[in-house]
């Protein structure tokens, strides 16, 4: 006979439970620093990219984007080269976010005091959720699908 469910062998007492649904941007000293630098106007924004990156959804997306690494593709099913790389789709997920928060290039475009620091911030925020997302420079984010 055999069972779908999970087996229960013992109750695990030692373990914490999972941290999810909170807001990864609630650190005081980031807060701080943010306003110190005169990033002060990006705060509200990092805060919903910090309740972003703490969600539960945002967890599992991670765990598929590192369970399913980069695929390279050198060639077609006819031989001819392609040279592209096939990413899951948590990892567009994942970068999708990271761009319409502005992560790739805002502060360039944006001439307020503190703009750099405002991404640098998001940065720090957002990839506490999966960070190999995010190594590349901010001109290449477009240079893979």
């Amino acid at each position: 006979m055999t069972s779908s469910g999970r087996h229960a062998t013992h109750e695990v007492l030692n373990q914490v439970p999972a941290l999810a649904d909170y807001d990864v941007a609630g650190d005081p000293a980031l807060i701080a620093g943010l306003h110190r630098e005169g990033g002060g106007w990006a705060e509200a924004e990092l805060h919903v990219l910090g309740t972003l990156a703490g969600t539960a959804g945002t967890q599992e997306h991670a765990r598929l984007a590192n369970v399913h690494r980069p695929v390279l593709r050198t060639h077609d099913s006819r031989g001819r080269r392609v040279d592209e790389v096939e990413f899951h789709p948590s990892w567009h997920h994942l970068m999708s976010i990271a761009v319409s928060h502005g992560l790739h290039a805002a502060p360039w475009a944006d001439d307020r005091p503190g703009a750099h620091v405002a991404r640098a911030a998001k940065f720090l925020v957002w990839t506490q959720a999966e960070a190999g997302h995010g190594w590349r420079k901010p001109g290449c984010w477009r240079a893979w699908p």
